[in-house]
This record gives structure tokens, C-alpha cells and sequence, in this order.
């Protein structure tokens, strides 16, 4: 008996550790090129271990960008191309909402999790990653929005390349800034449908890494901003209203049922 309960323990031990030993490292195949992202599992372990399950059940697969703002974020993981052009997009399943860590600035080259407006906890499936350094807004806006990782290495060419299709020829609502390739003007006064062949499609994420300690060398800039006091003035509160206004014009589409506005 004795000998079954060391077994169960050692085996419940092990189960433990390969769950701990999440992958860091994730590598991005898009059609317009692949990137790599080394995830902060010792500092954001919430937020990776969301990231991670998404990416380990195929979550991921196929979706696209769905939004680029130059200078600002290109944000996915929340979309699939249907093919259907009456309801063009179908939306990935969603798990539960994980907390909020705050504990990295939202810089350029960092990965975060979108959520809700109002909802510091809502963080699903949605990402981005920060075009420019956003900490002045994106640090403090809603509790602060948690950075998980990084982007590694020349990807952010990769990316940069992504935020410089067009995205203003969209006509499906609620896409509005929709990253197109090879799709112009003409086309969208044309009315010509988008395919997947517009879009910039994430083939896969998988894992490529999985040393939990492999962001050791990587120093990630902190969100001193989140605890600091926030200023109570003319100037300030309006150029605060003026980003909120730019970020609650992302809606998770989908359907009716959904149609809750993003804070960013």
C-alpha cells in the first residue's frame, strides 16, 4: 500500500512539473513571415499560462490580425476567416478571463493581453503587441495592461511589415482597421470580397523553447506607472479622454452577442 501511494506521489510530482515547466519560448508563423516571443513565465505566470493553454489546444491556429494602428498596437488571437462574406469572421472560443499582472511597461516590441473596458480581470484570448512605448496610457488604463513577454530577435521586422499594409479599405463592420494585402481602394469601392489570401493569417504558434527561466537575460522595463498618483488636471485628463476615445474603438465581434467595447 505504502509502495502505491509513493507511485501516486511521484506520479502527481511529475504531472506537476511538466505543467510548471510551460514552454518561454513560442515561434509566430504568419503569412506574411514568422517572429518569435519569449514569454515571462516566472514574472506574469497567470497571463503565460492563459497564453500558453490557447496555444497547446490550436486556439491559435488560422487566426488573424485583425487590427494594426500604426504607431500604436497590432492586435489577434481573437478571429478566423469564415470564407463566408455575409459573416466574414467567426470568433475563437474563449476560456475563462485571467487576472491582471501589471508588472511589465507596455514597449515597444512587448505582447499583452487585450480585455474589456472596465474589467481589469477580463484578459481571454485577444493579444497585441505594443508598436511604439505605450506605457503612458497603456500602464495605467484599466489597472494596467499585463505584459507577458517579448518580442525576440528581427521579428519586430516582421511585424513593422504587418502594420504597414493598408488597413483603412475594410467595409466589414467593425473591422475598420483590418491589415489587407494586396486589396486597394478600388477594390473595396468595387465591393471585390476579401479572402484569406488579404488577410495576414497566423498559420500556428508553437512552442520552440520550453526553459521557463529562458527570459533570464532579457530585461523587461517596469510599470512604475500603475502605483504612482495620477494627475488631476485640464491637460492631462484631456489627452487621456483623447486615447481612451482612440482605444474603446476595437469591439470583440461576436455577433450580437458580443459587442462589448475593448478599453484599448
Amino acid at each position: 500500500m505504502k509502495s502505491i501511494f509513493r507511485s501516486l506521489a511521484v506520479t502527481s510530482l511529475l504531472s506537476f512539473t511538466a505543467l510548471s515547466a510551460n514552454a518561454t519560448v513560442v515561434l509566430v508563423k504568419t503569412s506574411l513571415g514568422n517572429f518569435e516571443v519569449n514569454l515571462y513565465d516566472q514574472t506574469t505566470p497567470a497571463n503565460v499560462a492563459n497564453f500558453l493553454s490557447y496555444v497547446n489546444n490550436g486556439s491559435y491556429q488560422n487566426t488573424i490580425f485583425h487590427r494594426t494602428e500604426k504607431g500604436f498596437v497590432a492586435q489577434a488571437g481573437g478571429f478566423r476567416f469564415s470564407g463566408n462574406n455575409a459573416a466574414p469572421f467567426t470568433a475563437v472560443a474563449t476560456q475563462a478571463a485571467v487576472k491582471n499582472e501589471p508588472k511589465w511597461s507596455n514597449v515597444r516590441g512587448t505582447i499583452a493581453m487585450a480585455k474589456v473596458s472596465g474589467n481589469a480581470n477580463s484578459a481571454t484570448n485577444q493579444w497585441f503587441i505594443n508598436l511604439a512605448d505605450n506605457s503612458s496610457n497603456l500602464d495605467l488604463q484599466n489597472s494596467g495592461f499585463t505584459v507577458f513577454g517579448q518580442v525576440t530577435g528581427t521579428g519586430m521586422e516582421v511585424v513593422d511589415a504587418i502594420v504597414a499594409l493598408p488597413n483603412q479599405f475594410s467595409t466589414i463592420a467593425n473591422f475598420t482597421s483590418l491589415p489587407l494585402r494586396n486589396y486597394s481602394a478600388a477594390d473595396a469601392q468595387a465591393k471585390v470580397p476579401v479572402t484569406a489570401a488579404h488577410l495576414v493569417v497566423i498559420e500556428s504558434i508553437t512552442v520552440i523553447n520550453n526553459d521557463v527561466n529562458s527570459a533570464a537575460s532579457l530585461q523587461p522595463k517596469p510599470n512604475t506607472l500603475i502605483t504612482a498618483p495620477v494627475a488631476n488636471n485640464d491637460s492631462s485628463s484631456g489627452g487621456s479622454l483623447g486615447v481612451l476615445s482612440l482605444l474603446a474603438g476595437l469591439l470583440l465581434w461576436t455577433g450580437r452577442r458580443a459587442q462589448r467595447n475593448h478599453s484599448f
